[in-house]
């Protein structure tokens, strides 16, 4: 297993920013080149008043806040001369859809879509699209905002491929905000499998691609976990990834780059349960030589060396 992609967290709530510039991010897809990551994913274009881009549509709708710098048309620049293949990241409002109000998350999200692809659709790299909004149960309308956003997001792009990144309800499933790393209730197998069938079916022929985050439950039962996703994404024809985060879910501090040796470990997990595709969250803060976390290039150094002895 190696990863081919990463997401780019530049508007994040949890993750202290490494306050880039251009040169900086020019020479960490340098980097991921190496590391042989050819797709990076914008975890999320905006959320509640940050943006990423100067979009018209949330500073009007939202009154989100002007960005000093084009993040987007910047990755996309970067993403060409790389050779990566960049996905976009629709908007969290951080509000609609929490309160149950999907409705107004999809039509905002749908005149995003609509500003994004004028504005950045001729860029050779924009190869697809991410629906920021994450969940890990069937909960409210989750199925159709997927359903809805990836049929349009298809429709305005002329059928470029959709992506979600869900997690797992499991035991390690704790809030930033707090030191603990365990819950006592955490879903089951069996539970996780029937709701999921559920939603793939709801959003087959609008979802091309899901990653599972691999954080949420423990290492023990995370082969099952992968091997069911995957038996049901097979079912409704949607690719199944692995998205196996490259920071630890078992220490207080939220959040530090992962040990090597648990990374491995999730890595040939994915693998013995049959999965082909790996993306991470995140290179640029957990895995990077020039991470603000010393520990994240050492990191880097262990997973090249293994690179290497895969050759």
């Amino acid at each position: 297993m190696k990863f081919k992609g990463t997401f780019l967290d530049e508007i994040s709530h949890d993750i202290p920013h490494q306050n880039w510039g251009e040169a900086e991010w020019d020479k960490d897809f340098g980097y991921m080149k190496a590391a042989g990551i050819d797709t990076v994913i914008l975890i999320r274009s905006g959320y509640r008043r940050w943006q990423t881009f100067p979009s018209e549509v949330l500073t009007r709708r939202e009154g989100c806040y002007t960005p000093p710098v084009d993040l987007v048309d910047m990755f996309l620049r970067l993403s060409d001369k790389w050779g990566m293949k960049f996905f976009f990241g629709l908007y969290d409002s951080g509000k609609y859809w929490d309160r149950g109000d999907y409705a107004a998350e999809v039509e905002l999200n749908k005149e995003v879509i609509d500003e994004v692809w004028k504005k950045y659709g001729h860029f050779a790299s924009f190869g697809g699209w991410y629906i920021s909004q994450e969940c890990s149960r069937k909960t409210g309308k989750i199925v159709d905002l997927y359903a809805s956003l990836g049929r349009y997001c298809k429709e305005v792009s002329g059928g470029l491929p959709t992506m979600i990144s869900p997690y797992i309800d499991g035991s390690k499933n704790i809030s930033q905000y707090t030191s603990a790393t365990q819950k006592e209730e955490a879903v089951s197998l069996t539970e996780h499998e029937k709701e999921w069938d559920e939603i793939f079916a709801g959003i087959r022929g609008a979802v091309d691609i899901v990653a599972f985050q691999d954080g949420h439950v423990q290492y023990d039962e995370l082969v099952s976990f992968l091997t069911v996703n995957k038996k049901l994404a097979d079912k409704y024809g949607l690719e199944c990834w692995t998205n196996s985060e490259t920071f630890d879910r078992d220490m207080p501090i939220k959040f530090l780059p992962i040990k090597w040796e648990k990374l491995l470990l999730k890595l040939r997990l994915a693998e013995k349960a049959g999965y082909s595709n790996a993306i991470t969250f995140e290179f640029s803060h957990f895995m990077s030589p020039q991470s603000a976390y010393l520990q994240a290039g050492h990191l880097y150094n262990r997973y090249m060396e293994y690179l290497k002895n895969c050759e």
